[in-house]
C-alpha cells in the first residue's frame, strides 16, 4: 500500500474536500484529485460520492477511514514511544494534572515517577476537557484529576481512583470557635469557595443545602495553593481535602473547624489506550496511591 495516498485520503476526509485538504497539504487539487483517483484504483473501491457538489464517505470510505485514523495513531504511538527511550538514554514521561488539583499531590506523582526510573517529567496543567485531548493523542501519558473522565468522553480511556480524602474546613486561628456548635456555627461565616464547576465545590454546596446552612462566599478560586493562601491570612474558610491541608495543619497556620460527614474529595489516574506503554507511566496506573486518601 502507498501510505502517501492513504494519508491523502485520511486529510481529504476529515477536512471534508479535496480544496481544503489541498490547501492544508500544499497540494494543487487536480494533483491531490489523480493521488485519490490512484488509492481508489489500487483498493478496487470507491471511497467517496458526489452529492450537491460535496463529498461524501461511501460505507468502503468509512471502512478505510476507520483503518487509517488506527494506522496513523499507531504511528505517532510509536515516535512517541521512541522519543521517551531516546532523549539523553532517559525515559521521558509526560503528565496532565487538572489545574484545581492540589500542587502537592503533583509533586508525590513525580517523586513516585523518579523512585521507579531515571526519568524527566514535564507537567501540563489546565482544563480537564484540554488534557483529556492531549491524553487521547498521546501527547501526554498520564491525566492526575478530581474526578472521573465523563462517559462520553471516556472511550479508549483506563481510569483508576487512586484516592478518597475526607473533607475538612479548615481556617486560621481566628475561627477556631467555630468548633463548637459544627457545622451549624458555619452560618453566615465568609468562605474561600473552589469555582462554582469545581466537583468539590459543588459537593460542598450539597451538604450546606441539606443542613440548611447559608455561608457568605467572599472569594472563588481554581487554585488550592490561592485558597490556603487566603485562608491562613484569614480571609475566610476554606473546605479542602485533608492530605491538601495537612502541610498548613502542621505548620499550625490553618485549623481544622471540622469534617464534612459523607463528603470526600477522590483523585483518579487516567491512562490513553496504548499499543507500546510507557513504563514507568505504566507502574505509576498500577501502583501510585495517596497515603492519607483511604481508596
Amino acid at each position: 500500500m502507498n501510505y502517501h495516498h492513504l494519508y491523502y485520503f485520511k486529510t481529504i476526509a476529515t477536512e471534508g474536500g479535496i480544496a481544503k485538504a489541498a490547501k492544508k497539504l500544499r497540494l494543487g487539487q487536480p494533483t491531490l484529485s489523480t493521488q485519490l483517483k490512484q488509492f481508489e484504483d489500487h483498493l478496487g473501491q470507491t471511497l467517496f460520492e458526489r452529492r450537491k457538489k460535496r463529498l461524501y464517505l461511501t460505507e468502503a470510505g468509512r471502512i478505510a477511514l476507520d483503518y487509517a485514523q488506527e494506522i496513523f495513531k499507531l504511528g505517532d504511538e510509536m515516535l512517541d514511544a521512541l522519543n521517551d527511550r531516546l532523549r539523553e538514554d532517559r525515559i521521558e514521561v509526560q503528565f496532565g494534572v487538572l489545574d484545581s488539583v492540589p500542587k502537592h499531590l503533583a509533586l508525590l506523582l513525580i517523586q513516585e515517577a523518579q523512585s521507579v526510573q531515571n526519568c524527566i517529567v514535564s507537567i501540563q496543567e489546565g482544563r480537564g476537557d484540554l488534557l483529556l485531548r492531549e491524553l487521547k493523542a498521546h501527547r501526554i501519558d498520564l491525566l492526575l484529576a478530581n474526578e472521573a473522565p465523563p462517559v462520553m468522553e471516556g472511550q479508549g480511556l483506563f481510569s483508576r481512583r487512586v484516592a478518597r480524602m475526607p473533607v475538612v474546613i479548615c481556617g486560621a486561628k481566628n475561627f477556631l470557635p467555630l468548633k463548637k456548635g459544627f457545622p451549624g456555627s458555619l452560618a453566615n461565616q465568609p468562605f474561600i469557595m473552589p469555582i462554582g464547576t469545581n466537583r468539590l465545590r459543588v459537593d460542598v454546596d450539597h451538604f450546606l443545602k441539606m443542613q440548611n446552612i447559608r455561608v457568605d462566599t467572599v472569594a472563588e478560586v481554581q487554585d488550592t495553593s490561592l485558597q490556603k493562601l487566603l485562608g491562613t491570612h484569614g480571609r475566610g474558610l476554606v473546605p479542602l481535602a485533608r492530605p491538601a491541608a495537612e502541610d498548613m495543619l502542621q505548620s499550625k497556620e490553618l485549623f481544622i473547624i471540622g469534617e464534612l460527614d459523607g463528603i470526600y474529595e477522590d483523585l483518579w489516574m487516567v491512562a490513553g489506550e496504548r499499543k507500546i506503554q510507557n513504563p514507568v507511566a505504566s507502574h505509576l496506573m498500577r501502583n501510585f496511591k495517596v497515603e492519607g486518601g483511604a481508596d
